[in-house]
């Protein structure tokens, strides 16, 4: 279970151990020995992972396995490989922003009302010596900082709650060591294939026919794909085990049951192609900014291309639409007065997730002008103009609560936002079609699409464990 704790407020989840008990593991057969006639089969009868969590603990893999025969009566081996998450990559153990900095950001909050006036003095540390200077604040900023009074004893309070459980249970930790103390940086994966730039160039190889751009399915035997396949059509993984495939000579691991598109938004055709819709539709858009725009270092999509999305396509009657959205209010406008009445969606309940790090304090300052320690989801459900029917009249819409918390350390890697799945199973029907748009990662019983949904899939963002045969 990724929910940790679950609390009047919301839920604290561990997003490494919903990662992990995916269960990332890799059948092979040893040849020559395995018959190509009789499939392989594999029966764990023990399979034991220690406690894998952001503070390092050790992980071991056992387990047994069944030896087919081959033609010639023989015994084949099945080799199992188990991936676990670099639990490096959750290792946030201090605020970005040092206390210094934090405690003048609430020296100057006390000396100015963020609402009413439209000037203040800032007090800013420059060698040793102090300045100050006159800011004048745009109306965004005004709004932002509206929004903030009126949800800041919400998180302030709902978060402490959340944060006291997990101290409780033992998993956050205080952090008793000094905070200077010297710690290894971690070395990320080198990105050496760039996704969004392949489907860029997947764009110019020769157009497919309808019969070929099908769902390609994954079966129980299939051990390599040809690359070309796997541009602009859905790729399924249909068996019960994860499935290794190379891109550009990169490898990904595929978690069983899950479906991936890799395609940019000008080849979304194929999840319409597929006639499917969706109970649930999880939306994470690379919205417009301007340190993006310095950047350089993602695309961006206009409100305009946002909007064109085709949501009343793929969603089902009553279908749950949930957004991620920065703290922008101009974003969080659009959302509510044009994205989601342009989709038919009502707009229901207004979460936000609260990042902390692994000793229960807020990644930034609450009351920081710059950048806030959370981020809002919008929670809506499609309405047809005229009211249908629930497609089974015996299942009942459970109301979604407003101003939910959804508390959890983050992941390192930029935007590998936290898991959905669990906190959002009481408000979609059993079995439900699950569908992620902007996705960067993969998840079991979920369709993934986006123009890096392999990313966080790369096999160096995994370690391999001891293998058993």
């Amino acid at each position: 279970m990724s929910v940790v704790r679950e609390l009047s407020p919301g839920w604290l989840l561990d997003h490494l151990s919903f990662i992990n008990k995916i269960s990332y593991e890799l059948h092979h057969h040893h040849e020559p020995c395995c018959s190509k006639k009789e499939p392989t089969s594999v029966h764990l009868d023990t399979l034991h992972m220690d406690s894998v969590s952001s503070f390092g603990a050790s992980a071991t893999c056992i387990a047994s396995t069944t030896k087919p025969e081959n033609d010639d009566g023989g015994n084949c081996e099945m080799f199992i490989q188990k991936y676990v998450f670099r639990s490096e990559l959750f290792d946030v153990t201090k605020p970005y922003i040092t206390s210094a900095i934090h405690k003048e950001c609430q020296q100057s909050n006390e000396k100015e009302d963020l609402v009413n006036d439209v000037k203040k003095e800032i007090s800013i540390s420059v060698n040793g010596k102090k300045r100050k200077r006159c800011v004048d604040f745009n109306q965004g900023e005004l709004d932002a900082m509206e929004y903030h009074t009126k949800i800041r004893g919400l998180i302030l309070d709902g978060s402490s709650q959340l944060i006291q459980e997990g101290l409780k249970s033992g998993f956050l930790h205080p952090l008793y060591e000094k905070r200077d103390k010297y710690s290894e940086p971690i070395i990320l994966p080198l990105d050496t294939c760039n996704l969004s730039e392949l489907c860029e160039m997947a764009k110019h190889l020769p157009s497919l026919n309808e019969m070929e751009l099908q769902t390609l399915q994954l079966m129980e035997d299939d051990i390599s794909v040809t690359e070309q396949y796997l541009f602009s059509r859905i790729v399924d993984n249909n068996s019960s085990f994860t499935k290794m495939i190379t891109l550009m000579g990169q490898k990904y691991l595929l978690p069983p049951r899950s479906s991936f598109l890799l395609s940019d938004i000008s080849c979304i055709h194929p999840l319409l192609n597929c006639k499917k819709t969706y109970d649930v539709i999880v939306i994470d858009p690379p919205w417009q900014n301007k340190s993006v725009k310095r950047s350089n270092r993602y695309s961006y999509l206009s409100p305009l291309q946002i909007k064109q999305i085709p949501i009343p396509k793929l969603a089902a009657p009553n279908c749950l639409v949930v957004t991620w959205v920065t703290n922008r209010q101009k974003h969080l406008r659009f959302v509510k007065e044009e994205l989601y009445p342009s989709w038919s969606v009502e707009i229901v309940a207004e979460w936000h997730w609260v990042k902390i790090t692994s000793s229960g304090e807020f990644v930034f300052p609450l009351d920081s002008p710059h950048k806030k320690p959370y981020e809002g989801l919008i929670l809506g459900r499609v309405r047809e103009k005229a009211a249908l029917p629930l497609r089974n009249a015996d299942v009942k819409e459970l109301p979604i609560p407003d101003h939910k918390l959804i508390v959890s350390v983050p992941c390192t890697l930029h935007s590998h936002k936290p898991p959905l799945a669990e906190v959002l199973k009481d408000y979609i029907k059993p079995e439900g079609e699950c569908l992620e748009l902007f996705a960067r990662n993969l998840q079991p019983g979920w369709t993934s699409w986006g123009n890096e949904v392999l990313k966080f899939q790369h096999v160096d963002y995994f370690v391999a464990l001891e293998s058993k045969s």
